[in-house]
């Protein structure tokens, strides 16, 4: 059993979904395993991952639009606001979603659905510097 870590660096623009697919595929070849699970973990408290269709970008507007709607910037009953009206909402959006995604792989291939996709979902209405942790499992 072999283990690797690798730490992907991705700058967002503001809300929205990043793809990660490809990312993550490069630091499984990297690790040099053929079969397992990679673990994919987001470092922040403000934005999370998703595994998402990946053909049509509108699947991705359409969730992101409806959690918009559940939890929306500058509602006055938060008190979390330091960093702005979006503060609040985007630990809450994260909570809601996922931290991190095991994903297993063969042959050294992720083992993704023909349409699906991982995504880094930032909540954040200003662009950030996002680590995200990519540790490999297996032989």
């Amino acid at each position: 059993m072999s283990f690797y870590q690798s730490e992907l660096s991705v700058r967002t623009t503001g809300k929205g979904t990043y793809d990660l697919t490809a990312q993550t595929q490069e630091a499984l070849a990297n690790s040099g395993t053929s079969n397992g699970i990679c673990v994919v973990f987001c470092r922040h408290t403000s934005c999370s991952l998703v595994l998402m269709e990946n053909a049509d970008p509108s699947a991705r507007r359409d969730l992101e639009n409806y959690l918009d709607r559940l939890v929306p910037d500058d509602d006055p009953h938060f008190t979390h606001t330091y960093e702005g009206p979006d503060d609040m909402p985007s630990h809450i959006k994260m909570a809601l979603t996922r931290s991190s995604e095991s994903i297993s792989f063969r042959n050294g291939k992720l083992q993704l659905g023909t349409w699906q996709g991982l995504f880094l979902w930032e909540h954040r209405v200003q662009p950030h510097q996002r680590s995200v942790l990519v540790t490999v499992i297996g032989e």
